[in-house]
């Protein structure tokens, strides 16, 4: 049992987390592999395939041994250009996520933005799919910050907060996610709407899992079971 845990302020995951943005993800992707002569993947693989920035996505995706520095280096760039054209097509918040941001922000709960999407479309989905809200930060990857599971980003977001670690929930749907908060000594709380299982959260560092955007709310509102 938790009980009564209180967080002044949450970060967020982006995909996966607020946003399902498997289809678009994989659409992009498998128009790069197919410029490439290669096989595409069913969309539900690319549950397993991202999560872990652009260089991963890459290499998990191409066949094994195909994506040396040069390939990865050529399809970032490819995969930039197609994502262009699809990463608003198909994109929307998951179902609870708008009822979730609203009372988070009634109770005064401070908002951010953490992800290994590419900052520019990171910003770009942000402002389209969440601009109702207000978010202190929204970060993604550049070169100021490592990549997740590295917690720069996050003791950033509370440094520039002002508020200690402890005071973050951490919400998000991947191992990463999990070794990201526990890395930084916030409140690791596991998304299973998103891209991966619950065995994956709980043995990353979960300290909870949510089967539902309206179940994060008890850890703000009230008690919070583990289940």
């Amino acid at each position: 049992m938790i009980s009564r845990l209180r967080f002044r302020a949450v970060i967020f995951d982006l995909d996966g987390t607020l946003l399902d943005t498997l289809r678009d993800i994989a659409e992009a992707m498998n128009a790069v592999l197919e410029k490439f002569g290669h096989s595409p993947h069913p969309v539900e693989d690319y549950k397993r395939l991202t999560g872990d920035g652009v260089v991963a996505l890459i290499e998990s995706s191409f066949p094994p041994g195909v994506a040396g520095p040069e390939v990865v280096r050529e399809a970032g760039e490819m995969l930039r250009r197609e994502y262009l054209f699809t990463w608003r097509r198909h994109t929307r918040p998951y179902p609870g996520v708008p009822e979730l941001l609203d009372r988070l922000t009634e109770l005064g709960i401070r908002m951010n933005i953490l992800s290994n999407k590419m900052d520019e479309f990171t910003q770009k989905s942000a402002d389209t799919f969440l601009g109702r809200w207000s978010f202190d930060h929204v970060l993604g990857v550049s070169p100021d910050f490592p990549k997740k599971p590295d917690p720069a980003g996050a003791l950033c977001i509370a440094r520039m907060s002002g508020l200690p670690a402890s005071d973050f929930l951490y919400l998000g749907d991947t191992m990463t996610d999990m070794q990201t908060a526990a890395a930084a000594g916030m409140f690791p709380l596991g998304a299973l709407w998103g891209f991966r299982t619950a065995e994956e959260l709980w043995s990353h560092g979960a300290k909870a899992v949510a089967s539902s955007p309206a179940q994060v709310l008890s850890f703000f509102d009230g008690a919070a079971e583990r289940t």
